[in-house]
């Protein structure tokens, strides 16, 4: 294939606005859960644990909790997208295969995917960040820089997804990825304590991960300081982005076009 049909055009737009459409109709209780979630970690963890916890790096524990729990949410929200709603469409519904009887290419609807886990990402992350704030658990003239940070952290995640369902063949092939990639970020990326808590090795190999660099980035933001070393973050975070890109497309070019 050339390199040129490598690139998406702006086919990816058109499946952008099919898959908002079809959200648009789940759209209450989509953002019921968006907003029920944090509430009760913020809840149980933030004011239960941290009232035995106290401060933690200078601040108070449910501010610490409510910035790592944006980028584990963006996390989790990008990746199930990429994962169970896109092998939905891909192999119950075939989706895929009605697209590519279209002018459409396997990358227009690679990069669509991509966007939509995204901006899936950033609207549970946003809405993390309205609940936090109600709790004054965020604050500072810095919260809007982390919104393009949340949305390039949604493709980062989202792209390593739709790599994993290129190579599924089944629903159960992803608790795979689940219990060995996301669980451990999820718990060993700084989200719930700071990495300096974890042994040498264990900080070594968590700096590998591209949710250490999202809660770099983010949690900084959130609480009214810049970030340190953000380029290197904005670095690690786009390179997985533009790896998983251009796996994932190989892998559904041939599994799509065979």
């Amino acid at each position: 294939m050339a390199y040129a049909e490598r690139l998406p055009g702006i086919g990816a737009i058109a499946v952008l606005r099919r898959n908002f459409g079809v959200w648009r109709k789940l759209l209450i209780p989509s953002l019921l859960g968006n907003f029920g979630d944090p509430l009760l970690y913020l809840l149980a963890l933030g004011y239960g644990l941290g009232h035995f916890v106290g401060q933690m790096e200078g601040m108070p524990y449910i501010t610490f909790l409510a910035s790592g729990i944006v980028a584990s949410s963006v996390m989790n929200t990008a990746s199930f997208e990429g994962l169970y709603s896109a092998f939905t469409r891909m192999s119950a519904q075939q989706t895929y295969a009605a697209m590519l009887a279209t002018p459409l290419r396997v990358s227009d609807i690679l990069a669509g995917e991509l966007l939509w886990c995204a901006i899936k990402g950033l609207i549970s992350g946003v809405a993390i960040i309205v609940v936090a704030a109600f709790f004054g658990a965020v604050q500072g003239w810095w919260i809007p820089l982390a919104v393009p940070v949340i949305f390039l952290a949604g493709l980062a995640f989202g792209g390593m997804a739709l790599v994993v369902t290129a190579l599924a063949r089944s629903y159960d092939f992803f608790m795979y990825y689940f219990t060995l990639v996301v669980t451990p970020m999820f718990l060993f990326c700084g989200v719930f304590y700071p990495l300096d808590e974890l042994p040498p090795l264990g900080r070594e190999l968590a700096q590998l991960l591209p949710l250490t660099h999202a809660v770099a980035l983010i949690r900084p933001l959130l609480t009214g300081h810049a970030p340190s070393h953000w380029l290197l973050h904005l670095g690690v975070l786009l390179l997985f982005t533009l790896t998983a890109y251009v796996l994932a497309l190989r892998l559904l070019e041939r599994r799509l076009l065979r």
